[in-house]
């Protein structure tokens, strides 16, 4: 009888492994990271008239009296909105904003710098680059520079550098470049599309 029972028990155990097997919840598939493991991101880059540093703590002085000098042309250019810059801002705002940034980088999500004058009293610009939420981008470049510097002509100059350096010195093989080489219309749209499919696939 014990042997009888002890066959019946295998038997039912055989049966309901795969069926429980199959309810298990899946495992998601890892989130592939920004840039390699491996990679270690540049920290000080100099060239001819300008020097980039990561944005942080450091340079907040510098970032603040830059963006502040420059709110209306940054609000048309860069972030087409009045919610960043505008006059409302403290220096306490400025400098959560600086850890923000150097957390951001150090955790690897996205690198930020700070775009300054070789002898680092003022900064000319900032340069963002971050995971595109876009699919076929493996990232997105944004820059910006003050007002008196772009009417120098430095926003193109930067720009072709940027390139060159992230086409050489990043590990990426498609970067858009929004409000540049594509118009903010068509990016606004593309990442509107991407939300789109993201929400419905959820």
């Amino acid at each position: 009888m014990k042997t009888v029972l002890t066959t019946a028990l295998a038997a039912a155990l055989a049966m309901t492994t795969p069926a429980t097997a199959q309810t298990e919840p899946a495992k998601p598939a890892p989130t592939q990271p920004f840039v390699p493991p491996d990679f270690t991101p540049p920290t000080h880059v100099e060239a001819a008239d300008f020097k980039l540093v990561p944005l942080g703590p450091e340079v907040v002085k510098a970032d603040y009296d830059a963006y502040m000098s420059s709110i209306e042309h940054l609000q048309k250019t860069f972030t087409r909105s009045t919610a960043w810059p505008h006059p409302g801002i403290t220096d306490a705002d400025a400098m959560k904003d600086m850890e923000g940034e150097q957390a951001r980088s150090r955790s690897r999500r996205s690198f930020d710098y700070s775009v300054l004058t070789p002898d680092g009293r003022r900064e000319r610009g900032s340069v963002y680059i971050s995971p595109s939420p876009v699919a076929g981008y493996d990232a997105v470049v944004r820059l910006w520079v003050t007002k008196a510097d772009y009417d120098a002509g430095f926003d193109a100059a930067l720009y072709q550098w940027v390139q060159d350096w992230v086409r050489k010195d990043w590990p990426f093989h498609n970067v858009a470049y929004p409000g540049r080489a594509i118009d903010w219309a068509t990016w606004d749209a593309m990442v509107a599309a991407a939300k789109a499919a993201k929400k419905a696939a959820q």
